[in-house]
């Protein structure tokens, strides 16, 4: 499949890249040319090709293409739980109503509910997402059957999931070219035995690996790993070797300077979730202090039980705008740098190398926003525009792996989402059925 976008807008997200006006070609999955197309004849001569004949010519008039967002931490699966447990500590949050209707899925409802989440994926402009949940097989298919990259990263803890299933998955989904990957990784250490936790340590020695989880996301878990081990998170679980191939942690709100330190020497990433970070009053993230340690930071939005919103333009405004009040400073955490965090640092984080910026041999992955509607005017500083003003409803288009899978409110992905919609909310009605039971 050939595709030329023309008369388009076009940011890179290369560095030091501006927006220009110009085409970009797509060959099956991956970028074929971006440019202004005055240097046609030039590609011509350099690939050896003598003409293009096209499948599809889009003429985008006048709107922006750019690299699709990255959703760096998300739980697909979770979709059902939205607006189901609102308003509560994240310990009560946690234990008293996620975990016991989380314990009364099937496959199948996962599979719905990640389906769900892949269709509010697509009108986001999200085309890559970093996904830990239970039963990854589920999710997988489901992303896969939709034409959704995911890459996942194992949630394993003392109840679900184990060590041995772990390195499996790791050895049978990480293939070349797929939509699929996988990470290794565990839940947080306060769900993890120090034993699990070593051995987990043991497989990124064994396949020279980064591992993910969840970390620092409040004072309580800081304080009582402090209680176990007389260290922070970081702290402990870089003394097992954890982090000697990277990695990251989802969250890091309460990070202090040695954790800092550790992020910054390891090359780990950090991955903010502003939104459920707020829902939850979990706290701010210290964004600023991450940058100016050149740590790298990506975007999630986390789950939809804790958000409840797999919105990233909402998350971008939030990462620029709470740090802003944080350090009581408007000119920290530059718009530019947060729609960097959205794209090409999720996709470092993600190790997804391919579909960072948009450049020739690139995958495919790519938006376009709609530039006429009101909140994107006037054109003063249209990137700026995207985390300050942008939202949902900019999104033209969003293509995967040269594949457009939603245009114009169209969805595009062999399925019908009233199908999907009725078959959650079959899931949530019978979950709540069986709790009530249950009490």
């Amino acid at each position: 499949m050939k595709i030329r976008f023309f008369h388009a807008r076009i940011l890179t997200m290369q560095e030091n890249c501006e927006i220009f006006e110009g085409e970009v070609w797509v060959e099956d999955s991956r970028i074929l040319y971006v440019g202004t197309g005055e240097d046609k004849e030039e590609f011509f001569k350099r690939t050896g090709k003598t003409c293009m004949i096209w499948d599809e010519e889009i003429d985008c008039q006048g709107n922006l293409l750019m690299p699709g967002f990255k959703n760096a931490h998300t739980h697909s699966g979770m979709t059902f739980l939205r607006s189901f447990a609102d308003d509560l500590p994240l310990d009560e949050w946690l234990q008293k109503q996620i975990f016991p209707a989380e314990a009364k899925l099937s496959p199948q409802d996962i599979y719905e509910s990640a389906r769900l989440a892949v269709l509010e994926y697509l009108t986001s402009g999200i085309t890559s997402i970093f996904d830990m949940y239970v039963l990854p097989e589920a999710v997988g298919k489901a992303c896969e059957e939709m034409g959704m990259r995911c890459v996942h990263v194992s949630g394993l803890n003392n109840f679900t999931q184990s060590l041995e299933i772990l390195e499996e998955e790791f050895l049978k989904k990480n293939k070349e070219d797929s939509l699929i990957s996988y990470k290794l990784g565990f839940h947080a250490e306060y769900t993890c035995s120090k034993e699990l936790l070593e051995g987990v340590a043991s497989l990124a020695h064994k396949y020279q690996a980064p591992v993910f989880a969840h970390m620092c996301e409040t004072e309580k878990e800081v304080a009582e790993c402090k209680e176990r081990y007389g260290m922070t998170p970081p702290e402990f679980l870089n003394t097992l070797g954890m982090f000697e191939y990277g990695g990251g942690g989802y969250h890091c709100v309460y990070m202090s300077e040695k954790d800092l330190e550790i992020f910054a020497d390891k090359n780990l990433s950090v991955i903010t979730n502003p939104a459920s970070n707020l829902k939850l009053a979990s706290g701010i993230a210290p964004i600023g202090e991450f940058l100016n340690r050149k740590i790298n930071v990506a975007i999630g939005t986390d789950g939809p039980a804790s958000n409840n919103c797999l919105d990233m333009f909402r998350e971008m405004f939030l990462v620029t705008g709470l740090a802003k009040v944080r350090e009581k400073d408007a000119a920290v955490v530059d718009a530019l740098e947060v729609l960097k965090m959205a794209t090409v640092n999720g996709a470092a984080a993600m190790q997804l190398t391919d579909c960072d910026v948009l450049a020739e041999g690139k995958k495919a992955d790519m938006i376009m926003l709609d530039m006429h509607m009101p909140n994107m005017q006037p054109h003063n500083h249209i990137a700026k525009n995207i985390v300050y003003s942008g939202s949902k409803q900019n999104v033209k288009m969003t293509m995967i792996n040269g594949k457009i899978l939603y245009r114009d409110g169209q969805f595009f992905v062999n399925c019908e989402p009233e199908t999907i919609y009725t078959n959650v909310n079959r899931t949530i009605h019978r979950i709540r059925t069986e709790l009530e039971q249950d009490r």
